[in-house]
Parts: structure tokens; C-alpha cells; sequence
């Protein structure tokens, strides 16, 4: 394909350099006999040999440990395969690195190998314990009464469509209730009072919070039942132990809302106070709107903390067979008090139901989850449903009309 860019005098047919003919203008052709063009090779791929080096260096290292698990040392057993299985494809990708590419290539592939591994160790720990509490517990679920009845009048060994966990979910329903209640405002305004105010008490306070944040459950339990139960003479309910989950879950909340709103733009800022805004105004319209959808997550963290502290709620709950509608009086058993209660029984059927309501825990804090963020999710400037509701009752009223 060529083009030529030489254009003629429009007047005199000529370049205007001398007696020559001007060249003309070509347009540009396309040869069949020419050969395809070449793909451009993208960024993000990989090259042949950084494929043969990635996938050889595991292959050579799955040969590896079979020789040194079965062959030179006596470690046996899958668990040990699998882990020199990993360190020898550690080394084998560095070497084999090393032999084509600098320094920084070896660092850069087994860095990212460590970071892969530990990934996959996360990743199948927890699959391996949902998968465990699936199999175990998955029986007592498929009766409907499960959810909703409680354990009064119920024996250790009757089947399962009698009794079931109702009670202890709406015992951590109410007992988290009361710790978000608590914890949500304190945690969001520690927060705003250490990235808005600051000084030298707010890095006092984040100081505090960080030290908080590593307190021990029991620690906080001993700590509502010297203050709440004996000083002040309070009986165990469902109250004090909100107020234990509350000082669990408070650390965690303001920690992560106080990273949330330092990622909130400073110009954002800056440009509500030229408009005239006070800080407070700016702080309650501007900055708090736009890390709404991390303050949810804080919340999510916080109360995954808390729905499923154990200790605290002994200490402070009690354990009961039956629904409690007054938190301020009576015990009140929640769902990992109930798992705790009955999976150190030794009953194969009161382990079975433990295992069920740790099912059921995981379902309920997958619920809250889902709900938390459906709640804090931008709302953009797509109209919102009860906009478009009233929107279509008020399209049809004109028709009508």
C-alpha cells in the first residue's frame, strides 16, 4: 500500500518548481498477494517462554517432591506432599528465572508465588470449614420448624422435627440490635472527631482505638459483668450482653470508618467551604454521603465481629431453652451460645443441631451482608423505585382522567 502526499498547482498544472509535470496524488491499494498482518502481542500476555517457565517450574517441582517425600526423607502423607510441593516450586520458579531474566523478574515471580499460595491456603481453610458445617449440618435444616421454634419441652435425643433454634436468633438479632444501636453513632462520630477535627487528643483517641481494636473477648465480657452486673447490681439479660458485643464491635467500626473518610477527597471538601458551607454541614452533606458505601462495610466488619462472640455472651447472657421478648430482664441465649452449649455435649443429635445453627449463623450474617450493602449502595442519578412507582401511579390517573 502506498501514498503519495505530492499535490498539484490547481492553476498551472505544475509544482511550481520548474518545467516538470507534477506527481499526482494516488490513492492507496491494497496488494492480495501480501502477507496477513501480524497480531500485535498485548500487554498483559505472557510470552511462550514465560508460559514454559511458569508451568515447567511447577511440573519439575511436582517431581521433586515426590522424590523427597517417597523416596529420600520420610514424610508422608498429602499434607506434607503438598507443602514441598509448594517450597520446591518456589525455588525451581527462581532458578528458572534467574537463568533468563534479571534480578527483579526473580523477586517479581516469587513474590507473586508466595502471595498466590497464601490465597489458595485462605481460600480452601475457609471452603473446608463451610463445607464441613454444610455436611454436618444440613439435616436439621430441612424441617421449616428449625427457624422458628425454640428448645422449651424439647429433649437432647428427639428427632428433628421437634424444637429448633428460633429462640437464638432472635436473641442475636436483639443483642446485636442493641450493640449497632450503640456502637454505630459512637464508632462514626470517633471517626469524624479524628479525620475532621484532629489535634492532639484525636491521636490520643486513634491510639486508644487501635490498642481496642486487639482486646480479647473475655476481656470485654469481665468488663460489663464487674461494671453492669456486680457494681451496679443488674441482673444477667440481653442487654448486657449488648452492651459486651457493643464494646467489641465499637473498635472495629471507628478504625475502619476512620480509613474510610481519609480516602474522601479533599476537594470535596475545600470547595463545600468556599461555597460557604460551616464544617459541620460539610461533614454531614459531603463527606458522609460519599463514603456511605464504605461506612457499610465498617458496619459489615463490626457486626461479624460481634454476632458471633461466644464469651462475652456466657458471661453477661445466660442460656435459656425459650424466647425472651424483654432484653432488660432474663437470660437470653443467642446462636453461638446455642452452637457452644451443644456441640460440647457429646450428643450426636444435640451436635447435629449446633452444627445447624452455625449453618444458620452463616446464613444470617450472609442476610445482613446483603442487606447492608443494598442499604449503602450510591444511588447514582438513576430515579429511585418509590420515585417510579409514583411516577407511573400519577402517568395512569391522568389517563384515566
Amino acid at each position: 500500500m502506498t501514498l503519495t502526499a505530492d499535490t498539484p498547482d490547481t492553476t498551472t498544472g505544475t509544482t511550481g518548481t520548474g518545467d516538470d509535470p507534477a506527481p499526482r496524488t494516488h490513492l492507496p491499494s491494497y496488494d492480495a498477494d501480501a502477507p496477513p498482518r501480524a497480531p500485535r502481542a498485548g500487554l498483559g500476555r505472557r510470552s511462550p517462554d514465560e508460559l514454559f517457565v511458569r508451568v515447567g517450574a511447577w511440573f519439575s517441582a511436582l517431581g521433586l517432591a515426590w522424590l523427597i517425600t517417597q523416596r529420600l526423607l520420610p514424610l508422608e502423607g498429602i499434607p506434607w506432599f503438598v507443602v514441598v510441593w509448594f517450597v520446591a516450586g518456589v525455588v525451581v520458579t527462581g532458578v528458572a528465572t534467574a537463568m533468563t531474566g534479571t534480578s527483579v523478574d526473580v523477586k517479581d515471580r516469587v513474590a507473586a508465588v508466595v502471595v498466590h499460595g497464601a490465597m489458595v491456603v485462605v481460600l480452601g481453610a475457609l471452603v473446608s470449614v463451610v463445607v464441613f458445617i454444610v455436611l454436618q449440618g444440613w439435616r436439621p435444616l430441612t424441617n421449616a420448624n428449625f427457624f422458628v421454634d425454640d428448645m422449651s419441652g424439647v429433649g437432647p435425643r428427639d428427632s428433628f422435627d421437634k424444637g429448633g433454634v428460633g429462640h437464638a436468633i432472635a436473641g442475636s438479632l436483639v443483642q446485636v440490635g442493641i450493640a449497632v444501636a450503640i456502637t454505630l453513632p459512637l464508632g462514626i462520630g470517633t471517626a469524624v472527631f479524628m479525620t475532621e477535627v484532629g489535634g492532639r487528643f484525636a491521636r490520643i483517641v486513634r491510639t486508644v482505638v487501635e490498642a481496642m481494636t486487639a482486646l480479647p473477648s473475655i476481656v470485654a465480657g469481665l468488663f460489663i459483668y464487674t461494671v453492669w452486673i456486680i457494681a451496679l447490681g443488674q441482673e444477667r439479660s440481653g442487654l448486657a450482653a449488648g452492651l459486651a458485643i457493643s464494646v467489641m464491635m465499637l473498635p472495629i467500626i471507628a478504625r475502619a470508618a476512620d480509613v474510610v473518610l481519609r480516602v474522601v477527597p479533599g476537594g470535596l471538601r475545600e470547595a463545600s467551604l468556599a461555597l460557604g458551607a460551616s464544617r459541620w454541614r460539610t461533614v454531614w452533606h459531603v463527606v458522609l454521603p460519599t463514603a456511605r458505601p464504605g461506612l457499610a462495610t465498617a458496619l459489615i466488619l463490626g457486626v461479624a465481629r460481634g454476632i458471633g462472640e461466644t464469651s462475652p455472651v456466657l458471661l453477661t447472657s445466660g442460656s435459656a431453652a425459650f424466647y425472651n421478648s424483654d432484653p432488660a430482664h432474663g437470660s437470653m441465649t443467642s446462636l453461638p451460645l446455642f452452637i457452644f452449649d451443644s456441640v460440647r455435649s457429646g450428643d450426636n443429635a444435640l451436635m447435629q443441631r449446633g452444627y445447624g445453627a452455625a449453618l444458620a449463623l452463616l446464613l444470617l450474617v450472609l442476610v445482613l451482608f446483603v442487606v447492608a450493602r443494598l442499604l449503602a449502595r450510591p444511588r447514582g442519578n438513576r430515579p429511585t423505585l418509590r420515585s417510579r412507582l409514583r411516577r407511573s401511579s400519577s402517568s395512569r390517573t391522568r389517563k384515566a382522567s
